[in-house]
């Protein structure tokens, strides 16, 4: 009974999360609401003429990106409908989709889907919280679109007050995506402790944010390691955890998330330019203002730039 008490109030608190109004995030104050209002641009004449001549779309007329299903927000949240996709990542592939003169089309995926499906040409790219890395570009073209920040985050009542460097992971049960840069921070840290005789770091794989919520407040995990904007919003309105350490996404290096698309279609270049006419125009700017994000502003996009590991 206890169990299914905890789960309904986790669940309970990340619809809050999910659905609140308003919440202050970054000294900015957000309201979900308002944010249903799409956030529109012109369509960019320079980057229309860079679109590779007779490049196929994966829908005609279309831009289609993967974003991540997840309610994590400020990335992506679900409406009140439980079906339309709103947040900064919806946002930024509108503004690409204007300039590059498209409609939008939005494909609600998971994490594990989106490299085969960019790769594949299901999707034109995929906005949705990437990393650039010196692997993934091996594959991948990337316009950067915002800095990595990635936060360690405790429950409140928690006794650890800093997780900042390798030998401060020894020992704990860390909550962290699979595949994710994250993941390999963790990963290369954990090396370096086990070369010193310290104790390994266990790490915690949850499929939802729901899951993640429950092992950290039932203490089956110890800390969350995650993009520093979805947990510092889930912090601010819920009160329950707090940040105790941030690092570079690109450790030991800064890293940039950006749109991803498939190596050498010629994509790249157009979204390049559209993403640095949003910032010129302001339009970025609205965006990233309206979800908090400010502090993660980008004065300019750059192609496949220096990531993690390189």
């Amino acid at each position: 009974m206890q169990k299914k008490s905890l789960i309904a109030l986790m669940l309970l608190s990340l619809s809050s999360a999910a659905l609140a109004e308003d919440v202050a995030v970054n000294g900015q104050q957000i309201s979900i609401e308002a944010n249903k209002t799409p956030v529109n641009t012109a369509a960019n004449p320079a980057a229309v003429a860079q679109i590779p001549a007779g490049h196929k779309f994966a829908v005609p007329g279309s831009f289609t990106v993967a974003v991540a299903a997840l309610n994590s927000p400020p990335l992506t949240v679900f409406s009140d409908d439980n079906k339309t996709l709103l947040g900064s990542e919806v946002d930024i592939a509108r503004l690409v989709a204007d300039s590059l003169g498209l409609k939008l089309n939005v494909v609600p995926t998971s994490w594990e889907d989106w490299p085969l499906g960019v790769a594949s040409g299901k999707y034109d790219a995929a906005i949705t919280n990437v990393t650039v890395t010196k692997e993934r570009k091996e594959r991948f073209d990337f316009a950067t679109y915002r800095k990595d920040s990635l936060g360690f985050y405790v429950k409140s009542s928690s006794q650890i007050k800093s997780l900042n460097k390798a030998e401060d992971i020894a020992g704990l049960r860390i909550i962290v995506g699979s595949g994710t840069n994250q993941e390999a921070i963790l990963l290369a840290w954990d090396k370096e402790n086990q070369a010193k005789g310290l104790k390994p770091f266990t790490p915690v794989y949850t499929k939802d944010d729901a899951a993640q919520t429950l092992a950290l407040q039932s203490g089956r995990a110890d800390a969350y390691f995650g993009p520093n904007v979805i947990d510092a919003w889930k912090a601010a309105l819920t009160h329950q955890t707090k940040l105790v350490g941030s690092v570079d996404g690109g450790w030991p290096k800064a890293a940039h998330i950006a749109v991803t698309v498939k190596k050498d279609n010629g994509l790249v270049q157009p979204i390049n330019t559209a993403l640095n006419g949003v910032i010129k125009n302001g339009d970025y700017d609205k965006v990233l203002n309206r979800w908090g994000e400010g502090v993660e502003r980008l004065d300019r996009s750059e192609i496949n730039p220096a990531g993690l590991g390189d």
